[in-house]
């Protein structure tokens, strides 16, 4: 994060129940003052408090989240405050995970939503998402947690956080494979179609199965317009990361689709998966309709 003088801040934010308060715990480990619930708006005074000389605090991390709605307004002008102090460098480091994965760690848990009073609805959560949208679209790094084990979570903050010089590796992508007849993914950067494939629907013996199956996988990838597929849209990323990197773009969602979300798009999914993670980049990978 540059110059050892500045003050080094993580602003940790996302939604609720995707692991803010882990991420804070790995920042304190690792040396930083955290503050849980920070009101936006007091940022500004810790950051004046801090850089009264003599004070040897060079690193902080502070979770921002909806539990403060009210606070949570003033955000956008905390951020415009960060951005024009020269002593102060800042990311913003955005938690995610599925929705299903968030009303199950809710009912798990037994904890409210701090939208809701009682559990996580799916529509309690779309609504944190629409209210987050904004704070999500200028984050630097965004992890989704959903298949994420701690110790992987760990590693993942580690490959983000601790001066990695392969620079693949800060530079995270999600991929997830879906069924156009559920609906377009909203969170994807870019939406392929698997559609002109030749469907393994149609094959009797593996209609059933699911492109997690070796003999669908297999079936699929025996097609050169496949293989090639694969190859070229794994080349592109590869020719792509760079500028994105340079344009201060860390992370990329990736959807591909197919009819039903069944075969093609999770073949396909998992064949761009396991070349891009040979390659060395952060991935997650999510099939939505399996």
């Amino acid at each position: 994060m540059g110059n050892d003088n500045k003050l080094k801040a993580v602003i940790i934010t996302g939604m609720s129940g995707a692991g803010k308060t882990h991420a804070a715990d790995w920042f304190e480990d690792h040396g930083y003052y955290c503050i849980d619930n920070m009101p936006p708006s007091l940022i500004k005074n810790f950051v004046e408090l801090v850089s009264n000389p003599g004070n040897e605090q060079t690193k902080a991390a502070f979770v921002v989240d909806i539990r403060s709605e009210e606070f949570f307004l003033d955000l956008n002008g905390t951020l415009e405050y960060l951005d024009n102090d020269a002593e102060i460098e800042y990311i913003i480091l955005f938690m995610e995970a599925s929705d299903a994965t968030l009303m199950r760690r809710f009912n798990e848990t037994r904890r409210m939503h701090p939208l809701a009073d009682g559990a996580a609805s799916r529509e309690v959560i779309s609504r944190e998402r629409a209210m987050l949208s904004d704070i999500r679209k200028r984050a630097d790094y965004i992890i989704d947690t959903t298949n994420l084990k701690v110790s992987q979570f760990n590693a993942e903050m580690s490959n983000i956080f601790e001066g990695k010089k392969d620079r693949r590796r800060q530079f995270a992508i999600n991929i997830m494979s879906f069924g156009y007849k559920y609906g377009l993914p909203n969170e994807s950067d870019v939406i392929l179609d698997m559609r002109f494939i030749p469907n393994p629907f149609y094959v009797k013996s593996l209609r059933k199965l699911t492109g997690n199956n070796k003999k669908v996988s297999s079936y699929i990838m025996r097609h050169d317009v496949s293989k090639n597929f694969v190859n070229q849209i794994c080349e592109m990323i590869n020719r792509l990361v760079p500028s994105f990197l340079k344009e201060g773009k860390n992370h990329l969602n990736i959807s591909f689709g197919c009819t039903g979300g069944q075969h093609r798009s999770v073949a396909i999914a998992n064949q761009v998966y396991q070349q891009l993670r040979e390659d060395g980049y952060r991935l997650t990978l999510n099939h939505r309709e399996l």
